[in-house]
């Protein structure tokens, strides 16, 4: 285990964004912990979608791993009639206010859920209720199980055809669900003693201009951090939301929003250094403390 009183200089890699199948990963939470293991990760988050089922079997793991686990959550938020995901990092998943809110945004998904695939049945596509119901089991439904069914089905050759073609914002299966208010959300987040940081902030579609007008909501709603480093990043990505981090005062992330093993883009680690001018969100997070140097590794 970890020993974070250690005075001593220590190199840990972080990933603090990934996905099991307590929402729509395609690993457990087990299996997840060992592969970060495996891939070097010393410092994890779970961060399921709406939900921390994970959490305590993912802890189990990790605590024979020697791998340090952080209690995370992305949570689906509203802002200016805009979806956007906000992640929560050191949670206590057991504070009620936040428990009572994944009931809740699982009932919303549910609901979703029905309504596209009544969307997919006018488009005669049929049986998509049952079967991502069945993928999901006691997990969180998401529109990601909707394309795993269409690409099982044949009706398109990859995910993102499926959000192209039908499940996207505008498409034929576009459900709009009502998701918390963005300040609600970070308020979850903060009450349940976690850090609030902006999931892949360039993901959004967003112009300079509204995303600036996003950070700035964000940061007088009680946002602490922003997700600086993805899988999906390039350096000149990188560069920019680094600029927007500094500019708002807004604590660096490091995530790849691993999903799926077979999906080489996206994996667990493999993570470009989190720029030096960034201070890092775990410098935030309850774990930490001052003698203790960390640095990211590629």
């Amino acid at each position: 285990m970890v020993n974070i009183n250690d005075t001593t200089l220590m190199t840990e890699r972080y990933d603090l964004h990934c996905h099991s199948t307590a929402s729509d990963g395609a690993l457990s939470p087990t299996a997840l912990v060992q592969r970060a293991h495996q891939n070097g990760v010393t410092t994890l988050a779970l961060t399921d979608h709406d939900t921390t089922m994970g959490l305590a079997e993912a802890r189990a793991c990790a605590d024979t791993l020697d791998i340090r686990l952080i209690n995370g959550i992305e949570l689906s938020a509203s802002w200016q009639n805009k979806c956007l995901h906000i992640i929560g990092l050191g949670i206590d998943p057991n504070y009620a206010p936040l428990a009572n809110a994944t009931q809740q945004l699982q009932a919303t998904r549910l609901e979703r859920a029905a309504k596209i695939a009544e969307k997919l049945e006018k488009k005669r596509i049929m049986g998509a209720f049952e079967a991502v119901k069945k993928a999901a089991g006691e997990g969180m439904i998401t529109r990601s199980h909707f394309a795993d069914f269409l690409l099982s089905q044949f009706h398109v050759s990859t995910q993102q055809e499926a959000f192209d073609r039908y499940l996207g914002k505008g498409k034929p299966a576009y459900v709009n669900a009502v998701w918390a208010e963005m300040a609600v959300a970070i308020d979850w987040i903060t009450e349940a003693g976690g850090v609030a940081v902006l999931a892949h902030p360039l993901r959004y579609n967003l112009t300079a201009n509204w995303i600036k007008r996003l950070l700035a909501a964000f940061k007088d709603a009680g946002g602490q951090g922003i997700e600086v480093v993805t899988g999906r990043n390039n350096p000149d990505e990188i560069k920019l939301i680094t600029g927007y981090a500094n500019r708002f005062e807004l604590a660096g992330s490091v995530g790849s929003d691993f999903h799926n093993p077979t999906n080489p883009w996206l994996e667990l680690g493999r993570l470009a250094p989190l720029p030096d001018s960034v201070q890092p969100v775990w410098e935030l997070l309850k774990f930490q403390t001052s003698t203790v140097l960390k640095t990211v590794e590629v």
